[in-house]
């Protein structure tokens, strides 16, 4: 039962991601949107609104709902809060660390849906974009630390993650020189 709990956690992992990855997109093109010309805006909003609402609704909250469930489950059918406090259980306390933040950027792209599905738009395209890349960050770190466990280099893993960041934020620079 347990390696199927597991399989069940990995999928809506993965199904939460890929919400996260696309409603940003979207809220990008509706932001975008808004700056066209009537009656372009109007129709263009509403079909983004639509898009939005199912996919936040639809699949990206459920994902994150039974991935919270599962991951809980998983944790303790699997003993694993018994590393907790011990050397070989650090690894699980730095990538629950990640998962609370991920929730925490969860949440706050929450409120950007709001705002938008009621016609405000506080963040400019170009903020968004740089905003979606934060999950990629959690990303990241997250599976490494599922993965390699106690083997990861804490030093190595640090640097990698921060070598990233330098590398995903300077492309997002590029983009918008070429996007002018």
């Amino acid at each position: 039962m347990y390696a199927y709990l597991k399989a069940l956690h990995i999928v809506f992992i993965v199904t939460w991601f890929a919400g996260m990855f696309y409603i940003v997109r979207l809220f990008i093109y509706n932001t975008e949107a808004n700056e066209k010309p009537e009656p372009e805006r109007r129709i263009l909003q509403a079909q983004f609104a639509i898009m939005i609402r199912r996919l936040w609704l639809g699949i990206t909250w459920p994902s994150a709902v039974l991935t919270l469930i599962l991951g809980p489950t998983v944790l303790f059918l699997g003993n694993w809060q018994a590393t907790f406090g011990e050397e070989g259980g650090r690894w699980l306390e730095v990538k629950l660390a990640f998962v609370l933040g991920l929730y925490l950027y969860f949440f706050s792209l929450h409120r950007i849906y709001k705002q938008q599905l009621a016609g405000k738009f506080t963040w400019s395209a170009q903020k968004l974009r740089v905003w979606n890349e934060v999950a990629t960050i959690f990303l990241i770190p997250i599976v490494m630390l599922a993965t390699v466990k106690t083997g990861i280099s804490w030093l190595w893993g640090l640097l990698g993650l921060i070598g990233f960041i330098v590398v995903l934020m300077s492309a997002i620079k590029i983009y918008k020189t070429l996007r002018k």
